[in-house]
């Protein structure tokens, strides 16, 4: 793989994946004067137009069209990358609204793995937003194999340990690292916690714990998730998992 880093989010659905990636990429550019590149692999739900609901290019760009060139290069990706207004070197690749998996060409590991030499060319610091059946998406399994860091997310929530108990034993094929990976708890919304040092018994050590914050869900709606909140204590968080992502140095 090339220059870039990959880091790969994954972890429970409803974890919050997509928003931690998206709020760690911008903590990591705004920081570090880096070239910041996210991708999203959902192509069930694509992220690209919910994530920025008023941009026009959400519903054109498409990480579905590089993928289908038979010889990818740097310009087919960055014809497809969605920019923010005002921040130079920061891009976002996803699925766009109607893409489905009869859209464009099947493809496998090989094709992948040459987005992400691509991806790792262009930026810094490429962030992967992985789907949490990673076995039926090319992107999220390939990504899980080539990070440099794995980052797996949990809710404090009954479903959440459900599937850390169902799936455990199915992703503990050594490609996946799981014993590697560096365990999060995102607690999207309060209102359905469970205590969170039960979740933490269940779960073994915790990394981190990323706080409830009704600023940065508001933030989800309006689609400004690439803007700094109001709420200091979530933004001192991200800044510190931002620090340790970028400072992680795999032997």
């Amino acid at each position: 793989m090339a220059d870039g880093k990959i880091i790969a989010v994954w972890g429970s659905p409803h974890s919050g994946k997509t928003l931690f990636a998206t709020k760690l990429a911008t903590a990591i550019y705004d920081n570090y004067q880096s070239t910041v590149i996210t991708l999203y692999t959902d192509l069930e739900t694509p992220a690209l137009p919910v994530v920025f609901p008023n941009d026009r290019e959400s519903s054109v760009c498409s990480v579905g069209i590089p993928l289908s060139k038979a010889g990818m290069d740097d310009e087919d990706v960055i014809r497809n990358l969605l920019t923010v207004k005002n921040k130079q070197n920061f891009g976002f690749l996803g699925y766009k609204i109607g893409d489905t998996r009869f859209s464009y060409p099947k493809y496998g590991y090989a094709k992948a793995a040459e987005l992400l030499r691509v991806l790792c060319h262009l930026a810094d610091y490429v962030i992967v937003d992985c789907v949490s059946q990673p076995e039926n998406s090319p992107l999220a399994s390939t990504a899980l194999e080539l990070a440099q860091q794995v980052i797996r997310l949990a809710s404090p929530d009954l479903s959440s340990l459900t599937w850390y108990g169902s799936q455990k034993s199915v992703y503990i094929d050594p490609k996946y690292r799981w014993d590697e990976q560096i365990q999060g708890l995102n607690v999207p919304n309060s209102d359905t916690s469970v205590p969170v040092d039960e979740i933490k018994a269940h779960l073994g050590e915790v990394a981190f714990t990323l706080p409830n914050s009704i600023a940065v869900r508001l933030q989800a709606q309006k689609g400004t998730l690439t803007e700094s909140s109001s709420d200091k204590r979530f933004e001192t968080r991200m800044r510190e998992i931002a620090r340790e992502v970028v400072t992680y140095d795999r032997d």
